[in-house]
This record gives C-alpha cells, structure tokens and sequence, in this order.
C-alpha cells in the first residue's frame, strides 16, 4: 500500500498525472492503476478524474492526510535503523524565505560540525512554499516567519528577530538621516520582494498603517536582484539588517534604522510535527534550540 499512497502524495505535489508518474519513476498507466488499485482497497473515491486531473474527493483528502503521516513513519523508521548501524547521515532539505538566507550558516555550520554524515540542500522558498513543501514531506525542515500568518501543524523554534532598514544613497531622499521613521518613507520610490513573499506583506502593512503605502517602481522574488539595484546608488529598498549589511559593503549604499517604533519580526526553525520525528529532524531541532532567539543584529 506504501507504493500507492506514494502516488497520492506526488499527486497532490505535481496535480497532474503524468508529473506525478515521473516523480515517483514509474508510466502513467502504472500510476494510475496503482490508485485505482487504492481506491478499490479501501472502497472509496480518492481523485476526480477526467481528460486530466481534477482535484481530490472528500474521502481523497482525509486519505491523503492519513497517507502523509504513514509514508512520513516509514519513511522516519527507516532513517532510525540506519542512523543505529551507521550514524547521522543523510540529506536535509531546507527551505528558507530569502531574508533569512544569510542567516542560514549560523545553524548548517555548527550542525556539520557534530554531524560530518550529514549533507544540506538549501531552496529559496516563500513562507506558504514552505508550509506546502512541508506537509507534502518534500523538505525536511523551513526557516520561515513564525508570528504573522498561520503555520498549521509544525513543530517552531524562535531563531532570531528581523530588523528593518532603509538602503538608500546619501544624495537620494532620507539619505543623510541617522534614522527614519515609516511615516517618513511616503513617497519614496522603493524597490521590494513580490507579494508573494510575507516580508512585502509584512512591510505593506507596516507602511500602510503610517499612511506610507506608496507602490514600489519595482518589484522581484529575487533579493540578488534587490541588493543589485541598491548597490547602484539610484535606488531605494526596504531590507532586513543582515541583508543591508551586505548591499552596503565596499559600495554607495547607507543603511538606514527604521524607528518610531523600531519593528521586529521573529524568524525560526519549523518541522513537521510527527511523532516520533526523524533523527535527522531531531537532530536540526536540538541544533536550532541551542541557539533560540538571537538579535539578527
């Protein structure tokens, strides 16, 4: 049966049978045979089907619930007797929301360290990715925004707090102040994340709710690119203080505080809630725990 609500699991990652079929490495008549094969085992209708995947049934999404947390305990029991016979090893995959990128070493440094076996694959993820990715067992663990929006059953652990700066040059608006406040940041012409991204929803609603709520004259998914329009001199960004850091080596850019009031966002470490978890995931949180709620600064 594990073999068939793998398939369910790749169906609802891909929502598409031929994709699904790719990813689990099999034809699609094979795939689709296989829940067909489920859906006769346990007596209901899993997928509405047509000339393509529709979507899941009722009874389709409590089994996939279910199908998550078997596969996950198959999955965790096997990395258990491995880690028994051979010690941690493996692959992590990490999501990450891109203003906690540079942050990142701060936990995979220390957690190689004390555990050599262990190999990390980091992804630039938006927070509902995360979540998404998370529940679909695609990833292992996210660091993600803890406090704004719902993050359903995960286990979170505060890592540090998020400050916010206004990158800027000094001939451009504000950019010979010491400090500004968000009120003042009407009308400046900002570069920001897409809206996607929770920290543009984060800063949208700071912004608006000091009547600064002037539209950016340019937006990306890509903080790279942010960071490369603000190292010109010509453009302004709103950005988290670790990465302000970086646009302002060796280059034009003044990084500004944003006060009154000063805001902050907690950023943490978030698994899945299964019980028993991994080693792997048991491992990251101990990693994680030792070093909770450190000022990004």
């Amino acid at each position: 049966m594990i073999d068939k609500l793998e398939f369910l699991l790749a169906l609802s990652r891909t929502q598409h049978f031929g994709r699904a079929a790719e990813a689990c490495g099999v034809t699609q008549p094979t795939l689709s045979a296989g829940v067909q094969a489920l859906e006769a085992q346990l007596g209901v209708r899993l997928v509405n089907r047509g000339s393509r995947f529709i979507g899941f049934t009722d009874e389709g999404a409590r089994v996939l619930g279910w199908a998550r947390q078997i596969v996950a305990a198959q999955r965790g029991m096997y990395d258990d007797l491995h880690t028994l016979r051979h010690g941690l090893s493996g692959t992590v995959r990490i999501g990450v929301i891109p203003t906690a990128l540079a942050m990142v070493p701060a936990l995979t440094t220390p957690f190689l360290a004390r555990h050599p076996g262990v190999h990390f694959t980091v992804s630039a993820l938006s927070s509902l990715d995360i979540l998404h990715m998370l529940e679909n067992l695609e990833i292992e663990a996210g660091l993600t925004y803890l406090e704004n929006e719902p993050l359903g059953r995960v286990r979170a652990i505060p890592l540090f707090r998020e400050r916010y700066r206004l990158l800027t040059a000094a001939h451009l608006p504000l950019g010979d102040r010491a400090s500004v406040s968000w009120s003042e940041l009407s009308g400046l012409d900002l570069c920001l994340l897409t809206r996607d991204m929770q920290n543009r929803r984060i800063l949208d609603r700071l912004l608006a709710r000091d009547g600064a709520g002037h539209p950016p004259v340019l937006e990306s998914n890509s903080i790279v690119t942010l960071l490369a329009h603000v190292r010109t001199g010509q453009w302004a960004s709103i950005l988290p203080e670790t990465l302000a850091e970086l646009a302002g080596a060796d280059g034009p850019v003044r990084s500004i505080p944003i006060i009154g009031p000063e805001v902050t966002q907690t950023i943490g470490l978030v698994v899945p809630s299964h019980d028993p978890a991994t080693p792997l995931c048991n491992a990251l949180v101990a990693e994680a725990s030792k070093r909770r709620i450190e000022d990004s600064r």
